[in-house]
């Protein structure tokens, strides 16, 4: 593969993503696009921004003549760029439908100007909406709860739409929440290790009774290499782990590991407007494929704790 872009590639999941494909392909060249939001940042990509194969172009994926001009001779192009928190699409839901929805749509449109061989989307298990049964597969209709996920599932729609009207060659993948080092202090992982490294108390809405499955980063770009090497395109993956946990769980894992009391250092706070109990999906579309989670989030909890602890600065 002679070249590969990846949009939103100083983030947290694409600057983990770069490094792996960076490693993977040794003699590929690599465009890594990212606007650098308050939830990017450049120095995620030391280990290899310097090197001659990558290119590094912060632009916004609403430039469309500059995401047009930087997919010229691409083979793959990768689409992971997202405003990603729930949080905050409660209060910014306008935003989100700009980033993720629109943002999207010029992706698409200029994969389809520059006639793209491969081209991967990026999405999430929330597009399916509340799961209270059986683990929704990747045929199951898509009913978003939150203006994030409805975002995101708007993004899905058109990948459909242009799969069905131009016949692109684009694969959807959608994971569970996602954890590992670097990502931006406000979802429940790191923002219970940045709180508890800055001695201030960690908030949980309701009573913490949620159940979330959560997937090594390191699984999930294992996950999106078999794809691009075995995936079949206009199909969906489902990327998944196989252990869930109680949102509140999570935290005392991680007071444990900071060996600090859990009830002294918690506040609970009023739920947000509406909070999926569970999300369930099936994965064995890409385990027939060959893979298989190998991460075990307990086991990386005081690996990421020590990363926060040595890079707290970065979040200032």
């Amino acid at each position: 593969m002679r070249k590969i872009l990846i949009t939103g590639a100083a983030g947290f999941i694409g600057s983990h993503l770069s490094e792996y494909l960076f490693k993977t392909y040794k003699n590929t060249q690599f465009v890594l696009y990212d606007k650098i939001t308050y939830a990017a940042n450049k120095k995620y990509l030391n280990k290899i921004i310097k090197n001659k194969r990558v290119n590094f172009v912060k632009g916004d994926l609403l430039n469309f003549k500059l995401l047009q001009k930087n997919l010229r001779n691409v083979e793959l192009a990768i689409n992971v760029a997202a405003e990603s928190h729930v949080d905050n699409s409660f209060g910014n839901s306008l935003l989100f439908t700009k980033t993720n929805t629109l943002g999207t749509h010029c992706f698409l449109e200029a994969c389809r100007k520059e006639n793209i061989k491969k081209i991967i989307h990026v999405s999430t298990d929330e597009v399916y909406g509340e799961n209270l049964g059986k683990p929704f597969e990747e045929k199951q209709n898509l009913n978003p709860t939150n203006p994030y996920s409805a975002s995101k599932a708007g993004a899905d729609m058109l990948v459909n739409s242009y799969i069905h009207s131009y016949k692109m060659p684009i694969i959807t993948i959608r994971a569970n929440n996602i954890y590992g080092i670097r990502q931006y202090p406000e979802k429940l992982i790191s923002k219970s290790i940045y709180s508890f490294i800055k001695k201030q108390k960690m908030t949980l809405h309701g009573r913490g009774e949620n159940f979330r499955y959560y997937l090594s980063v390191h699984d999930f770009c294992t996950g999106v290499h078999i794809i691009i090497k075995k995936g079949k395109n206009k199909e969906i993956y489902n990327i998944a782990s196989q252990k869930f946990y109680k949102v509140k769980n999570i935290v005392k894992i991680i007071c444990d590991n900071f060996k600090i009391n859990f009830t002294r250092n918690i506040i609970f706070v009023k739920d947000r407007p509406f909070n999926d109990k569970i999300y369930k999906i099936n994965c064995k579309k890409l385990m027939n494929l060959g893979w298989k989670s190998k991460n075990d989030l307990e086991k990386e909890i005081p690996f990421i704790c020590n990363w926060y602890k040595k890079n707290y600065k970065l979040f200032k």
